[in-house]
């Protein structure tokens, strides 16, 4: 054990508060699914997964402080997941089960919280894309780059959740089950029955402007709205191919600026809800609601008031 002058200068040199030491190590991570370019390296991954891990730690400790258990369900783990019918199938009965309806659905995170999920956004490496998991084997974690556009987190955050959630055959590849989370994704931001109200079940031609019109409207970009639409065959493949060609010729496409943009809001919001919470109430002192924020306490102090 470090003496006090040696675990400030470790807790300085590595931008963390002396708390983090000296907490109980309780949380493993399993099961984790990187949405990753390969150019990212294991160093990289690893220093991520170590992030993840003291978010998780200082989000149960304060669950803890106020008698939260997790009572998390999954409401599909009873389809087996082959194909991308078995995928339309299974988020039709999430819709259901979680009384979201085929309409757009405002902010995914704040969703994705309210149904026990860990939702953790990190400042990282532009490489990032997103990660899930199981702490402790039973409660489930999905991370997101916090620096992407609303679209993009959106899109990450459920495909995350596809990895969570559905139940993949043994036979499906590691590149399958990743076209089908993609499908998920597509599928929970644009339902089967609302993309065919949007665009028809048949199209030869489809104008930009009902693209940014429905990616302004549902939070997907242009370019998940046709792959969606290639997915259920309202456009054919020739028809994707000269989509993808286009969008790969000037970044401005593949970025789809000035393409419409949602204006929803895609924040992690429930931590800081439940530390305030603890706070006011007085199960837990301003210091330690700073150290599991993992600010200064002139900054928290700064930041709270009660009424």
């Amino acid at each position: 054990m470090p003496d006090g002058k040696t675990l400030l200068a470790f807790a300085k040199a590595l931008n963390i508060k002396t708390d983090y030491f000296l907490r109980p190590q309780s949380i493993d991570i399993s099961q984790l699914e990187f949405r990753k370019k390969s150019r990212l390296p294991q160093k990289k991954l690893n220093s991520i997964k170590e992030s993840i891990i003291d978010n998780i730690e200082r989000y149960l400790e304060l669950e803890s402080y106020l008698n939260l258990p997790s009572q998390f369900s999954n409401p599909i783990a009873n389809h087996t997941i082959l194909t991308g019918d078995d995928v339309e199938n299974a988020v039709e009965d999430l819709l259901d089960s979680w009384d979201l309806g085929t309409n757009p659905i405002p902010n995914v995170i704040e969703l994705l919280e309210d149904k026990e999920i860990k939702v953790v956004e990190l400042d990282t490496d532009g490489e990032f894309d997103g990660l899930s998991g199981f702490a402790n084997e039973n409660i489930p974690v999905i991370v997101v780059n916090k620096s992407f556009p609303v679209e993009r987190k959106r899109f990450t955050a459920l495909h995350e959740l596809g990895h969570l959630l559905l139940n993949f055959d043994s036979n499906l590849t590691p590149k399958q089950i990743e076209k089908l989370c993609h499908r998920f994704a597509g599928a929970m931001l644009l339902p089967k029955e609302t993309i065919f109200q949007e665009l028809g079940r048949k199209r030869h031609n489809i104008s930009l402007n009902e693209l940014v019109y429905i990616k302004e409207s549902y939070g997907i970009s242009i370019q998940a709205i046709m792959a969606r639409a290639k997915d259920l065959e309202i456009i054919s493949n020739d028809q994707f191919v000269r989509f993808r060609i286009w969008v790969n010729s000037h970044e401005d496409h593949k970025k789809e600026k000035g393409f419409g943009e949602y204006r929803g809001n895609e924040i992690s919001t429930r931590f800081n809800q439940l530390l305030y919470r603890a706070t006011a109430e007085e199960i837990i002192t301003m210091s330690k609601a700073a150290s599991l924020a993992n600010i200064k306490l002139a900054s928290f102090r700064d930041q709270f008031m009660t009424i």
